[in-house]
C-alpha cells in the first residue's frame, strides 16, 4: 500500500464535504505528473492525507483512502466546467481521477508550520520542497508514521 497527500481549497471542497458525501471523484487535476500519480500509481487502498491549501490554516485535517483504479475525468468533457479541455476527447482523455472515500478527521490540524518544523524527520517530504504546487503527492511510509505521530 502507498500513501498520498492531496490538497484541496477548503472553500471549494473541504474534508467536511468528503465525510458528507462519503466518496467523492478527485476531479480538477491538470498537472501532468500529478496526473501521472493518480492514472499510474495510485492503488485502491492507499492513504490519503487530505490537506486544506490556499486557506487561513493551511494544513493537514483527515484521512481518506483511494476507492476507485483511475478513469476519465468527466470534468475535461463538460464546457460548463471550470475544467473543461477541448483538447481532451473522449476517445483519448488526457486527464484522470480516482475517488477517495472519507476515513476519518484528525483530531487536530497538522499546520505547514508544523511540518516544517519537523523537516528534519520528515526527509525530502515534496509538500516542503521551495516551489511545489502539485496537487497530489506521494507520501512515504516513514513520512506517514511521523505525520501521524504528530496528531
Amino acid at each position: 500500500m502507498a500513501h498520498w497527500l492531496m490538497k484541496s481549497e477548503p472553500e471549494e471542497f473541504s474534508i467536511d464535504d468528503l465525510a458528507s458525501r462519503g466518496r467523492e471523484p478527485w476531479t480538477g487535476v491538470r498537472n501532468y505528473q500529478a496526473r501521472n500519480f493518480l492514472r499510474d500509481a495510485m492503488r485502491v487502498g492507499d492513504g490519503v492525507f487530505f490537506y486544506h491549501s490556499n486557506c487561513k490554516v493551511p494544513g493537514i485535517v483527515g484521512i481518506a483512502r483511494v476507492a476507485s483504479q483511475a478513469y476519465p475525468d468527466p470534468t475535461q468533457f463538460d464546457p460548463q466546467s471550470d475544467y473543461f479541455d477541448p483538447r481532451s476527447p473522449p476517445e483519448a482523455p488526457r486527464w484522470q481521477v480516482v475517488d477517495i472515500a472519507f476515513e476519518r478527521r484528525l483530531p487536530r490540524t497538522i499546520r505547514l508550520d508544523e511540518l516544517r518544523r519537523h523537516a528534519a524527520a520528515l526527509g525530502d517530504f515534496p509538500l516542503l520542497a521551495r516551489g511545489n504546487r502539485l496537487s497530489v503527492l506521494p507520501v512515504t511510509q516513514a513520512q506517514w508514521n511521523a505525520i501521524l505521530a504528530l496528531a
